[in-house]
C-alpha cells in the first residue's frame, strides 16, 4: 500500500478486509485516546479541586474548556483533513493533543489546567472527524459499514471503562496530573502506525475556509457555555451572564444570515432539511447532554457525598462503561439487520430507566440501586451512538458523508458540554452546605433535565426512522448533489 500519494473519493478504500480492519483499528485509538481523557479527568475532579483550591464553576470548565473548543472546531478539522490530507491533519492532531497533556500533568493552577485542556481540544479537533471520514470512505458497503460504526462505538465504552479505574488509581497512587500521562504513549503508538499504515488521501474538491462562520460557531457555544455556567456565581439577571448570551444569540442570528450566502459554509444550513440529520443531531445532543450531566453529578456524589475513594468511585462506574463496551457492537450489527429505529428505542428507554432510578438518591442510599443504575443507564447508552452516526449519514451521497459524520460529532461534544453545565448550574445553586447528605440533595433537581433529555431521544427515535424522514433525507441528497449516483445508504 502506497501511503505516499494523496488520492480521493473511493480510490483511498483499501480492497483488502484485513488493511479496512487495521485502518479501522488505528482510528479507533484516536476514540480511546479521547474518551479515556473525559472519563479519567471526571473521577479526578474532586482532588483537581483539593489541589488547585478549584470552585465548582473551575470543575466545570475543566471539562467544558475541552467539549466546547472541540465543538467549535470539529468542522474545521473535518474539512482541514479533505484539503490538506486526512492523514497529514490526523497526524498533526494526535501530536497537538499529547503536547497539550504534558501542559495539562504540569499546570500549576486552574487556568493554566484549563488553557492546556483548551490545547488538547484543538488537537482532539483534528482526530475524530477525520477518522469518521477515513471509516466512512473505508467502509461503503452499508452492513460493513454499520459494523464498524458499531466497533468505534465499542472503543468508546472500553475508554470508559479504563478511564475511571486507571484513573482512579492513578490518582490515589500518584497524583491526578499522572492522568494526563495515559495519553502520551497511546498517542505516540497512535501516531507511528497512521503514518506506517493510513494512506493518504484528500476530497476531490477541497472546501474553502470560513473563518467568519468559524468565528460565530466559536461566539455561540462559548457564550451559551459560558452564561449556564456562571450563572449561579454571577447571578442569572448579571450583566456578565445577560451579556454571555445576548452573544449566543447574536452569534446564532450571524450563522443563520451569513452561511447560506456562503459558495463553501462552515455549516451548510441544507444539510437540516434531511429530518434523519436534523433529528441526528438532537438526538446527539440530548444523549450526550445526559451522558455528560451524568458523569458529573455521579463525580460528585460517589467522592464527596459518600466519601468514596478516586479509585472506588471509579471501579463503582465501570460496570456503566462494560454495558457500553459490550453492547455497542451488537448495537451496531443490529443497526446494519434492522435498521436504527430499534436500538434508538432500546436507548430511550434503557436511558429514562437508568436515571429514574437516581432520582431522590441519598448519601445512604443502598448502594445496589446505584450500580443498577449505572449498568441500566450504559445499557441506553450502548445502543445511542451507532444509529446517531448511522443516521446523520443515511441517504447523504458519500461527498457528503463525511460532512455529516463531523455534524453528529459536532453535536456530540456540544451535548456534553451543555450537560456539565445544567448539571453543575443546578447542583450549585441547590447546595446549601457541604455535609454528605446536602452534597447529596443538591444532585435532586439536577437528575431531572437529564430525565428529559433521555425521554427526548425516544421521541426522536420515531421522529428520525419515519419513511417521511427517509423521503427528506433522499430529497436533499439529490439538492445538495444532484450529480451523485451513490447515496449511503441506511
Amino acid at each position: 500500500m502506497d501511503n505516499k500519494v494523496p488520492v480521493s473519493g473511493d480510490a483511498a478504500r483499501p480492497a483488502d478486509r484485513a488493511d479496512r480492519r487495521r485502518i479501522l483499528a488505528i482510528c479507533c485509538l484516536s476514540l480511546f485516546l479521547v474518551g479515556l481523557d473525559v472519563t479519567a479527568v471526571n473521577v479526578a475532579l474532586p482532588a483537581i479541586g483539593r489541589d488547585l483550591s478549584a470552585s465548582v464553576s473551575g470543575l466545570q470548565w475543566t471539562v467544558d474548556a475541552y467539549t466546547v473548543v472541540m465543538a467549535s472546531l470539529l468542522m474545521l478539522g473535518g474539512s482541514t483533513g479533505d484539503r490538506l490530507g486526512r492523514r497529514r491533519t490526523f497526524a498533526t492532531g494526535l501530536t497537538v493533543f499529547s503536547v497539550g497533556s504534558v501542559l495539562c500533568s504540569l499546570a500549576p493552577t486552574t487556568s493554566a489546567l484549563i488553557a492546556a485542556r483548551v490545547l488538547q481540544a484543538v488537537g482532539a479537533s483534528m482526530l475524530n472527524p477525520v477518522a469518521m471520514s477515513i471509516i466512512t470512505n473505508t467502509f461503503t458497503e452499508p452492513r460493513e459499514r454499520a459494523q464498524a460504526i458499531g466497533v468505534w462505538a465499542a472503543v468508546f465504552g472500553l475508554s470508559m471503562a479504563a478511564g475511571p479505574v486507571l484513573g482512579g488509581l492513578l490518582t490515589d497512587a500518584l497524583d491526578w496530573r499522572a492522568i494526563f500521562w495515559l495519553n502520551l504513549p497511546v498517542g505516540a503508538a497512535a501516531l507511528f502506525l497512521t503514518l506506517r499504515y493510513v494512506p493518504e488521501s484528500k476530497a476531490e474538491r477541497a472546501r474553502r475556509p470560513d473563518p467568519v462562520g468559524q468565528v460565530l460557531v466559536i461566539a455561540l457555544l462559548a457564550g451559551l457555555t459560558y452564561g449556564i455556567v456562571e450563572a449561579p456565581g454571577h447571578g442569572w439577571g448579571s450583566a456578565e451572564v445577560v451579556g454571555a448570551f445576548v452573544l449566543a444569540a447574536v452569534a446564532l442570528v450571524g450563522v443563520l444570515a451569513y452561511e447560506p450566502r456562503r459558495t463553501d459554509p462552515l455549516l451548510d444550513l441544507r444539510f437540516f432539511r434531511s429530518i434523519p440529520l436534523a433529528s441526528a443531531v438532537g438526538l446527539a445532543i440530548a444523549a450526550f447532554a445526559a451522558f455528560g450531566g451524568f458523569l458529573f453529578l455521579n463525580t460528585l456524589y460517589l467522592q464527596q457525598s459518600r466519601g468514596l475513594s478516586a479509585l472506588d468511585a471509579g471501579l463503582a462506574t465501570a460496570p456503566m462503561a462494560l454495558a457500553i463496551a459490550l453492547l455497542a457492537p451488537i448495537a451496531g450489527r443490529l443497526v446494519g439487520a434492522r435498521g436504527p429505529r430499534i436500538p434508538l428505542l432500546i436507548a430511550g428507554v434503557a436511558g429514562l430507566a437508568g436515571t429514574a432510578l437516581m432520582l431522590g438518591v441519598e448519601a445512604t442510599t443502598p448502594l445496589p440501586r446505584v450500580l443498577l443504575a449505572y449498568v441500566v443507564f450504559g445499557v441506553g447508552f450502548a445502543f445511542v451512538n451507532a444509529p446517531v452516526t448511522n443516521t446523520a449519514v443515511s441517504g447523504m451521497p458519500r461527498e457528503q458523508a463525511g460532512v455529516a459524520a463531523a455534524v453528529a460529532t459536532t453535536s456530540r461534544q456540544v451535548g456534553l458540554a451543555l450537560g456539565v453545565a445544567i448539571a453543575g448550574a443546578i447542583f450549585s445553586t441547590q447546595l446549601s452546605g457541604s455535609s454528605p447528605a446536602q452534597l447529596a440533595a443538591a444532585t435532586h433537581a439536577a437528575w431531572w433535565p437529564i430525565l428529559a433529555a433521555e425521554a427526548l431521544v425516544l421521541v426522536l427515535a420515531f421522529v428520525a426512522t419515519s419513511a417521511r424522514a427517509v423521503a427528506s433525507a433522499q430529497r436533499t441528497a439529490r439538492e445538495l448533489n444532484p450529480e451523485a449516483l451513490a447515496p449511503v445508504a441506511a
